[in-house]
């Protein structure tokens, strides 16, 4: 995580940018990410966050809980608590504005010792992190910052003054001089910009203002540096002129120096240095556009004898020595001098000749259309000229003993956004405020694969367009971006003329590869590429990635290598592949089958002890199996696209990709339902597609009649069906869920099954009983599971009847909301579960024992379950299911009383739910906080919290026993508002509502617990003893969680000294014997009966 305060406050995670809501947030994380590592004492952060306003009447917490909100957007352990006050996690190199001040730094030390490209490199970089003003969010600190600013662009404008760049420093000094007219050393810079591009009058005139400037502002004459200058202006035109560094020094070689800034890269440059001291041959390679040449030339600029040798405007192999010669001058010195006619005659004699005694670099550039007459030259150059150094570009390796290959890679995101940045102010004046899209110019970067070129191009078409206008039009980038410098070469004014010269450079062979390999949409290995092309693919692939069209980098954990094309290249390559069709439609045929292949072979194996290897392909190959279901969908390939949605469906749900396993499973449905419409036939693609938009599944299903002949591909269409039902069920609120015409569908598909067989005992018809949840009471519900487990043992194997037992006990626990009676399921899930060896189930199996433990009191044993099904989570990746185990642990220290470790854990739990969007999960965290603070008695904060909690159910499908615990808190925070009278009516409705609904008896003594204790508080003691007597004998040995307990001993108490002991043992008696159906009686005759309240 990095911090960006010059500007806006900003976070920048792994190049995505973020921006903290609210501006006493963004205030906090300035004022930590200015002491980076440090503590910093609440009383500072409260002066500086506030400033200028009153602090709130309880400042501390105040800023606790800004100190929350500030974890929950950069995460909890970016910003610690510790004694004396918080401390952001990070370093300097951390935060832009102490990367800002040692590049300043660097750049002025470089400048002093006389090395003025080094320090203008330095200062380019520090000035391309300022989007200022400094400290936008905390302005009484910037005064530090924007200083050092000014001083770091007078420091850089010197650097482009000692390398002759006075020209275009003019302009920029009059803008600088008339914001700060005081400050001598800008006016000393102006005055010498213009007297060294020959305009001693201009210069004359500056002096001359500067000193009415200061004589009228401040009463003072010019200090002695403006006098010194007046003086050699004085001297006249023969005056002697400080030359340009490079000038001075005297280094030879005719590497120019550039119109623009060079923005990145600095540990390129300083590991191709260091590796031109070691290896006579570096070649520098890399698609069209990714910088290869600017970084060769930086690389270049600093030593002597540095020739650039510009191969790219020859069409002949054998003109590349002659470019050499030409380059190095030898036209006019060794060739004319020479008496010997053969040196004369051969380029390469002669370059021989003049190298041999010589240390040398030369640059040979763009080489990869001369390549074999370039390695040719090279090697012989460098066997026969002892002190020659070869720096070459090339889109391939040279192919040269001794060759070191360097592969430039695309900029990172920083560097990327650095440069769109620093081009964008070249063309635009107001570029600050252009730029503040952070979010567009980050996306531009991206889709343009960190290419220097395509940014560059990018950044020119702001003349016309914002960057999201740029970024949305990227679909179409190689019309877009076609606006390059009239200067360079016609390949290199375009991105498709860039990406066209490597294609010409392409034998038949391989454009075909590249045409059929643009059907991969993540990448692929060699047995993908194989399978799909028709040439010899390890050979045609490998010269793919030599001349940089494709990029190979280690598969995951290093088994093997995995290819991809930048998202240009690929683009490219879908366009070419688009002028072949037959050549097209071959590739994605065999592509869709090796897609569906992949799978298919998958599936079951996710469901076993060897699982991981195939979820980690898969996830590796998301992608491609995303693009082949698109293409059989596209294609009105039904049976095609059900297999492969069916083969991923298990996938999807495991992985939490639940959402986008509905929207593909929907559009296999409406493709079938539109097919049939359609009589079976195959419409064109774009009238199938607006038919199967148009259709509704449902429909289709709920009229087709059920005693009709069946349909060819029903069984298959089932599948889809219940798997489309269950990831729906996992994704949408429940509300929505329950229309007549949705409980008569799910109906329909829940019976196909229901008549089960092997069908209804494998997935995914395996999950049918599930489907009771939604479409009948609870008690059918127990009886589907009941079904389906005896279904399991007759046509399952072990994992479907582990899996069928742990439906029923996530039956038995989501309507009762305890584990009670379900002991003989868990004890042959852990047994079933642990030979299988699926970590899911053994997840659940865990889960299961560890809530058995909690109810139990048996805290460190429930600790240790869920501790352990947390890990299984998180290594079989069942993202969905590690919020709610966290929430868990929560819930154990919740019950102990530990209310500090609790609220420690629930953040970790909320987090997670956010990521991972689990609704239901986060609305147990907000719920648990709810509770947390009515026991601290802050009823505002649980009013805001419960209202979080109830809005996150909206979502979901909370279970009954959640909803029953909702209702709970609702009426304690209630109480804590309003008084016992007003929340006794809802807490009798929500008993009322849990009992109607079965929930376990452990549940219904936790809401009469709490109704005890209303009771009590309004002077009803012995109705209160009696639901102490009923909610205990309910729970049976099992102990009352801390909360539970402090309520009941409340009541307890008052009513011990208020009815006497034998009354209150009578009463206890009385309240033993009483169903729950009793105690909503007599919750509901204490509603309509007026009590006076006696207060303890």
């Amino acid at each position: 995580m990095r911090y960006r305060i010059l500007g806006v406050t900003q976070t920048e995670d792994h190049g995505t940018v973020a921006s903290p809501g609210g501006a006493r947030l963004r205030a906090l994380l300035t004022a930590l990410a200015l002491r980076p590592g440090d503590v910093v004492a609440p009383a500072t952060l409260i002066d500086e966050v506030w400033s200028g306003d009153e602090p709130p009447q309880d400042a501390p917490a105040a800023l606790q809980a800004l100190v929350g909100r500030l974890r929950r957007t950069v995460g909890r352990e970016a910003v610690d608590s510790v004694p004396g006050g918080y401390r952001l996690a990070a370093t300097r190199d951390d935060v832009d504005l102490y990367v800002f001040e040692r590049l300043v730094r660097q750049g002025a030390t470089a400048l002093e010792r006389g090395d003025a490209p080094t320090a203008a490199r330095h200062l380019d970089e520090a000035l391309a992190l300022w989007r200022g003003p400094a400290l936008a969010d905390l302005p009484g600190r910037a005064a530090g910052p924007e200083a050092l600013h000014l001083e770091a662009t007078r420091t850089r404008i010197e650097a482009g003054l000692r390398l002759g760049d006075a020209h275009d420093a003019v302009p920029r000094l009059r803008e600088l001089t008339a914001a700060h007219p005081y400050d001598e050393p800008l006016h000393a810079l102006l005055i010498s910009a213009l007297r060294a591009t020959g305009r001693d009058a201009d210069a004359l005139a500056a002096y001359e203002s500067t000193r009415r400037t200061l004589a009228e502002g401040l009463g003072t004459e010019p200090g002695p540096r403006l006098r010194a200058l007046h003086a050699e202006l004085l001297g006249g035109p023969g005056a002697e002129r400080p030359a340009p560094e490079r000038a001075r020094v005297g280094r030879r070689g005719n590497i120019r120096p550039r119109l623009t800034s060079f923005v990145g890269r600095e540990p390129e440059l300083d590991a191709i240095r260091s590796e031109l001291r070691e290896v006579r041959l570096v070649t520098l390679t890399g698609p069209g556009g990714s910088g290869k040449t600017r970084l060769a030339e930086e690389a270049a600029a600093g030593l002597d004898q540095a020739w650039l040798v510009e191969l790219a405007p020859l069409d002949r192999p054998e003109a590349v020595p002659g470019a050499v010669v030409n380059a190095l001058g030898l036209r006019e010195t060794m060739l004319l001098a020479s008496d010997r006619p053969a040196v004369q005659d051969d380029p390469v004699a002669l370059l021989v000749e003049y190298c041999a005694p010589r240390s040398q670099l030369l640059v040979l550039d763009n080489c990869e259309h001369v390549i074999d007459a370039v390695a040719r030259l090279a090697e012989t150059l460098l066997t026969r000229c002892p002190g020659l150094t070869v720096l070459a570009t090339s889109r391939e390796p040279l192919g040269v003993p001794g060759e070191s290959v360097r592969p430039v890679e695309p900029l990172t995101p920083e560097q990327a956004f650095r440069l769109f940045t620093a081009r964008a102010s070249a063309v635009r004046p107001d570029a600050g405020v252009v730029l503040r899209d952070e979010e567009a110019v980050t996306e531009i970067c991206r889709r343009l694969d960190g290419l220097p070129l395509a940014i560059e191009l990018a950044a020119a078409r702001l003349r016309l367009l914002t960057p999201r206008e740029i970024a949305d039009r990227l679909d179409d980038r190689f019309r877009l971006l076609t606006s390059g410098s009239r200067t360079v070469l016609p390949r290199q004014q375009t991105l498709r003329a860039v990406v066209d010269w490597s294609w010409d450079l392409l034998d038949e062979a391989e454009r075909t590869m590249l045409r059929e390999l643009s059907v991969f949409a993540g990448g692929w290995d060699l047995a993908a590429a194989e399978t799909v092309g028709t040439g010899p693919a390890a050979e045609l692939v490998g010269a793919l990635v030599d001349k940089s069209l494709v990029v190979a980098d280690p598969g995951a954990e290093g088994v093997g290598m995995r290819y991809r094309m930048l998202e240009t290249i690929h683009e490219y390559a879908e366009e070419r592949a688009a002028e072949v069709p037959g050549v097209r439609e071959a590739a994605e045929r065999a592509h869709r089958a090796w897609a569906r292949a992949l799978a298919e072979e998958a599936d079951p194996r996710l469901r076993s002890a060897g699982q991981l290897p195939y979820i980690s392909r898969l996830e590796t190959e998301h992608d491609n199996i995303r693009a082949a279901l698109d293409r059989s969908l596209t294609a009105g390939d039904e049976p095609e696209a059900a297999a492969l949605g069916l083969a991923m469906g298990w996938f999807w749900w495991l992985r939490n990709y639940r959402h986008e396993g509905v929207r593909w499973l929907d559009r296999v449905l409406r493709l079938g339902a539109a097919l049939d419409a359609a009589g079976g036939r195959v419409p064109e693609a774009d009238v199938l597609a607006r038919r199967a938009a148009a259709t509704d599944p449902v429909d289709a299903l709920l009229a087709a009649g059920e005693d009709g002949p069946p349909h060819p591909l029903g069984s298959l269409r089932m599948r889809v069906r219940i798997m489309h039902i269950l990831l729906t069920f996992e994704t949408a609120p429940r509300a929505g869920l329950l229309d007549e015409r949705m409980v008569r569908y799910v109906r329909r598909v829940r019976d196909h099954f229901a008549a089960g067989g092997p069908e209804a005992a494998r997935v995914p018809g395996i999950v049918w009983p599930l489907t009771a949840f939604f479409v009948s009471d609870s008690g059918d519900v127990r009886s589907a599971m009941d079904a389906s487990v005896a279904n399991c043992r007759v046509h399952g194997g072990e994992w479907e009847i582990a899996a069928s037992l742990m439906f029923r006990t996530h039956a038995v626990v989501d309507i009762s909301g305890t584990p009670a009676g379900i002991d003989d399921d868990l004890a042959e899930m852990r047994v079933l579960s642990r030979r299988v060896g699926d970590r899911l189930v053994e997840t659940q199996v865990c889960s299961a024992f560890g809530e058995a433990a909690m109810v139990r009191g048996h805290y460190e044993e429930a600790r240790a379950e869920y501790a352990e099904a947390l890990r299984l989570a998180e290594e079989v990746g069942a993202f969905a299911e590690a919020p709610f185990l966290i929430a868990r642990l929560a819930e154990i220290a919740y019950r102990e009383g530990d209310h500090g470790t609790a609220l420690g854990v629930l953040d970790q739990a909320g987090a997670a739910a956010d990521r991972y969007g689990v609704v239901d999960s986060k609305a147990f965290v907000l719920m648990l906080r709810a509770g947390l603070a009515v026991v601290d008695e802050e009823f505002t904060r649980a009013r805001v919290l419960w209202e979080a909690a109830r809005e996150e159910c909206l979502r979901g499908t909370p279970p009954p026993q959640f909803l029953a615990m909702l209702g709970l808190v609702d009426a304690l925070v209630t109480a804590g508002e309003s008084g016992p009278r007003e929340a006794l009516p809802l807490l009798a409705g929500t008993l009322r509502a849990a009992v109607e609904e079965r929930c376990a008896e452990l549940v219904l003594a936790t809401l009469v617990d709490s109704a005890a204790g209303l009771l009590s508080d309004l002077g009803d003691q012995a109705r209160a003893v009696r639901l102490l007597g009923a909610a205990g004998h309910w729970r049976g040995d099992r102990p009352r969680p801390m909360p539970d307990r402090a309520h009941a001993e409340r009541a307890e108490a008052a009513a011990r000294g208020a009815l006497g002991p034998q009354r209150y043992a009578a009463a206890l008696a009385e309240g033993a014997v009483l169903t729950p159906q009793d105690v909503v009686v007599e919750l509901a005759a204490a509603v309509g009966q007026p009590v006076s309240p006696t207060r303890r």
